[in-house]
């Protein structure tokens, strides 16, 4: 799934706006001005037109992630787990660890 503002594409496939999209457990919801993607893997991400996200994971989920909220633990010591499994004392740092080609 790709977005750029308001513009959604999935499997490089672009969403209408405003048109719900279900596919291979991927879900696309548009609510008012904000859009919601969700996966059959538990995780919903949620933006606006203004770069607001909310990242959303199902309670199962808990202890089993990496990355921007730890292993999803309660525990804010553990918030910007790099891939390594390492701690990135800063935002800049802690994005740039997960950056790909």
């Amino acid at each position: 799934v790709s977005a750029r503002g308001r513009n959604i594409s999935v499997n490089g496939v672009a969403v209408p706006e405003g048109q719900p999209y279900l596919h291979s457990g991927i879900s696309v919801t548009w609510l008012g001005d904000w859009v919601a993607v969700a996966s059959g893997l538990g995780v919903r991400v949620t933006l606006d037109r203004h770069q607001a996200v909310t990242v959303t994971a199902d309670a199962e989920l808990q202890g089993g992630t990496r990355g921007l909220c730890g292993p999803y633990n309660d525990d804010p010591a553990d918030d910007f787990s790099q891939p390594g499994g390492d701690v990135a004392p800063f935002a800049a740092s802690f994005g740039n660890s997960w950056k790909i080609q």
